[in-house]
């Protein structure tokens, strides 16, 4: 019998949005979402603030059980000490975060994360309990010189290694060439790599962790073309950027199903 996974569609919003603006924007799409009369059976929604915005996006969460979850967009792989800047995976748990973003394109290019900076994020995620959303993803370079799949199924081998997939994961494929390019990658590139890496997954923690995990495509993510991608069977939601700053772009992603007739 064929698990069934409830999409997942998560709004990244990178270093946008102060904690007021955080909360007027969690309010309002809420308000959105139950106006369009969305089941959260349908997709499972969340957002993933900056710091600074999260204990804002908790209590408002909490104070109105909002069927909205939430995450932060890194962690630190320590959970104590002397590490300036960074952030606990244990301040998370406290805030009640769901989830947390590891490996993201822009913290492997920008701040020179490697694969074993994810393997150990991922470790300290599940410590706390967190659930990591691990990103990985090829340039376009990566594409011309290795081929589709090749490198974002190297780069998930590596951040999975002895990890136990029992206490939850969540895959994001993200194409860096299509990241904030408004050029998405075709529903078909996408499936192939999402499917590698459901193969991977079977590989490493056997059929029924590849059939019950969640993997995400990323990558100029919108209302005119989620449908596409949730069509395809190893493709189970989307880590959306841009288009999540914007409440009736993100509301009509969410709503996949109705909006597109998926």
């Amino acid at each position: 019998m064929a698990v069934k996974r409830t999409p997942f569609i998560a709004g990244n919003w990178k270093m946008n949005l102060d904690h007021l603006q955080a909360v007027a924007f969690t309010q309002k799409l809420a308000w959105s979402l139950k106006d369009a009369k969305h089941d959260p059976a349908d997709a499972e929604v969340a957002v993933f603030p900056p710091f600074t915005d999260i204990r804002s996006v908790q209590t408002l969460v909490s104070a109105d059980s909002l069927p909205i979850a939430y995450g932060a967009q890194d962690l630190s792989a320590n959970d104590s000490g002397a590490y300036t800047g960074e952030i606990s995976g244990a301040f998370l748990a406290k805030l009640e975060c769901a989830y947390v973003i590891i490996g993201h394109s822009e913290r492997r290019t920008l701040h020179g994360e490697t694969d074993a900076d994810v393997n150990a994020k991922v470790r300290a995620a599940h410590r706390h309990g967190i659930v990591p959303v691990v990103c990985v993803g090829e340039t376009a370079e990566d594409l011309e010189a290795h081929g589709p799949s090749a490198v974002p199924v190297a780069q998930l081998r590596a951040a999975l290694d002895g990890v136990d997939a029992s206490k939850g994961l969540v895959i994001a494929y993200e194409p860096v060439w299509a990241i904030g390019s408004g050029q998405a990658a075709t529903p078909q590139q996408a499936e192939q790599v999402c499917g590698a890496i459901r193969d991977l997954l079977r590989e490493v923690f056997g059929e029924d962790v590849a059939a019950a995990t969640r993997v995400l495509y990323g990558g100029s993510v919108k209302a005119a073309n989620i449908a596409s991608f949730l069509r395809e069977p190893n493709i189970d939601g989307a880590l959306v950027g841009g288009a999540s700053l914007d409440i009736d772009e993100f509301s009509s992603i969410v709503r996949f199903k109705k909006h597109v007739g998926a």
